[in-house]
């Protein structure tokens, strides 16, 4: 039988005539990586100001750590806020130990040394949060979130703006994270990283839920209507345009073709011209790659919000 983490159902929130949460039902299984997406104004804030018990629902249930009921969230949950908020004037060690303490954690001195060490920010414990740089700061603000030993730390945003070496600092601790147990709610907007850590996706849009699963169990409800191919030049061709794009004779069955220097990308009108495609290409130039790609996580995401957004 799987545990939860947390649970909601049928969940609803407004704001005067504005629904912003409608409906949703949703169960984050203990000791996952279970990553939020949508776009903004969507109810993914919404939805986890409700998980944090900022807000409370106008219906439904949300139970948190096996509890459906209080006012704030208890000393078992951490919280990356996107908005970063470290006391500027006040020593790193002392900010830790004050966040540490907020949630009951008094014989903290040895986890901080061991997140500061972990993190190599061990050289910076007794200067003040001012002086750090924005990497080392959301090292630190990510501290303040995990130093209590929370059973569930809900990350918005944690790797933004960060450099390739502070990022993949930072990943390897959330990962950690998992490997000893605690339930990790990531919310974000970079589908890469949500692809790469994601154990289950949620997307909430126009405030209903529309995808929730596994990345390989949503894919396989977005049949691949993509092809990446590298051929010789076409006959046609005579170099590339104005977009770095090199000219692809029009064929039937393709809706969009993208050029990135190496690859054309096709778009499909349908998973079936696949075939069809490949026949007519092999009879202009010789292939030297083809690819059926399947759906990215960032292309199901347009997919479902780009038709309703365009207009907007």
């Amino acid at each position: 039988m799987t545990n939860y983490a947390i649970e909601l159902n049928q969940v609803t929130k407004r704001f005067g005539k504005q629904t912003a949460v409608d409906q949703i039902d949703l169960a984050v299984p203990e000791g996952a990586i279970y990553g939020f997406i949508g776009p903004n104004g969507s109810g993914k804030t919404t939805t986890l100001r409700m998980i944090l018990r900022i807000f409370q629902p106008d219906e439904g249930v949300v139970t948190v750590l096996g509890g459906a009921h209080g006012r704030t969230a208890d000393n078992r949950l951490g919280y990356l806020p996107e908005e970063r908020g470290l006391y500027k004037r006040m020593k790193v060690r002392n900010v830790l130990k004050y966040y540490a303490r907020l949630k009951g954690f008094y014989d903290c001195q040895s986890e901080i040394d061991f997140w500061l060490e972990r993190l190599g920010a061990s050289e910076w414990a007794n200067k003040r949060v001012d002086a750090l740089s924005k990497g080392m700061a959301q090292k630190i603000q990510f501290i303040s979130a995990v130093v209590a030993k929370p059973k569930l730390v809900i990350l918005d945003e944690p790797f933004s703006g960060l450099d390739p070496v502070n990022l993949d600092s930072l990943r390897a601790a959330v990962l950690s994270l998992r490997e000893n147990g605690t339930t990790i709610v990531f919310s974000t907007h970079d589908m890469e990283m949500a692809e790469k850590m994601c154990d289950t996706i949620f997307m909430i849009f126009r405030g209903k839920k529309v995808l929730d699963g596994t990345l390989s169990s949503i894919q396989a409800d977005y049949p691949a209507d993509e092809v990446r191919v590298q051929v010789d030049k076409f006959p046609q061709d005579g170099g590339v345009n104005e977009r770095g794009e090199t000219p692809v004779p029009a064929m039937d069955g393709i809706s969009e073709v993208h050029f990135d220097g190496r690859f054309h990308r096709f778009r499909l009108d349908h998973p079936d011209c696949v075939q069809e495609v490949l026949s007519r290409l092999s009879g202009m130039r010789s292939i030297k790659h083809f690819e059926v790609v399947k759906p990215s996580l960032h292309d199901i995401f347009v997919k479902i919000a780009k038709p309703h957004t365009d207009g907007a």
